[in-house]
C-alpha cells in the first residue's frame, strides 16, 4: 500500500512538473530588446485561469504599504503566485498581464520587479496603463493576469513558428 501512495504521489509530482509549463514565450524582437514582456505567448489546450485584479496597500505581513510602489508590486505578485497555487500552477503559467499604474515614472521600477519574478526571461504578454487613481488612496498599481496550465505547447511540441 505504502508503494502506491509513493507511486501515485510521484506520478503526480512528475506530471506537475514536467506539463503545467509548457507555454511557448516569443523570444524577444530588436525592438524589445531589454524589456520585460514577450511580444507574444502560445498555448494550446489546458486549463484557463482568469485572474482578479490584485492590489496590496499592506503586506503579507500586515505592514503599511501605502505609496511604496515595489513594495506593492512584490506583494501582488506573491498574492497571486498564493492564488495560482490554489489550481495547481505558479507565477511561471501567467501568460498575459495587463497593468494598470498611476504613474508612468514607476514602469522601471516595475521591469525589475517582473525581472526578479521571471527569472527565466519568458515573461508573459503584457499591456501597461496609466490611470489617475485606483480604488484607495495610495494603492498605485493593480495588476491582473491570465495563466494557462497543462496546455500542449513545449521545445518538444512547439507552436511558435521559428521564422
Amino acid at each position: 500500500m505504502k508503494r502506491l501512495v509513493f507511486l501515485v504521489v510521484f506520478v503526480s509530482f512528475y506530471i506537475l512538473t514536467t506539463t503545467a509549463y509548457a507555454a511557448e514565450f516569443m523570444k524577444q524582437t530588436d525592438v524589445g530588446k531589454g524589456r520585460t514582456y514577450s511580444p507574444a505567448v502560445v498555448t494550446e489546450g489546458g486549463r484557463t485561469i482568469w485572474l482578479s485584479g490584485e492590489t496590496a496597500i499592506t503586506d503579507l505581513n500586515g505592514k503599511d504599504i501605502k505609496g511604496d510602489f515595489e513594495a506593492q508590486v512584490r506583494t501582488i505578485f506573491a498574492l497571486m503566485e498564493k492564488t495560482l497555487k490554489h489550481t495547481g500552477g505558479s507565477l511561471k503559467n501567467i501568460v498575459t498581464t495587463t497593468t494598470f499604474i498611476t504613474d508612468p515614472r514607476n514602469g522601471p521600477i516595475l521591469s525589475k520587479v517582473r525581472a526578479d519574478m521571471f527569472p527565466d526571461g519568458k515573461f508573459p504578454a503584457s499591456a501597461m496603463i496609466t490611470v489617475s487613481n485606483l480604488a484607495v488612496p495610495g494603492m498605485l498599481i493593480e495588476i491582473q493576469g491570465v495563466a494557462v496550465i497543462n496546455d500542449k505547447c513545449s521545445k518538444s511540441n512547439p507552436c511558435i513558428d521559428p521564422d
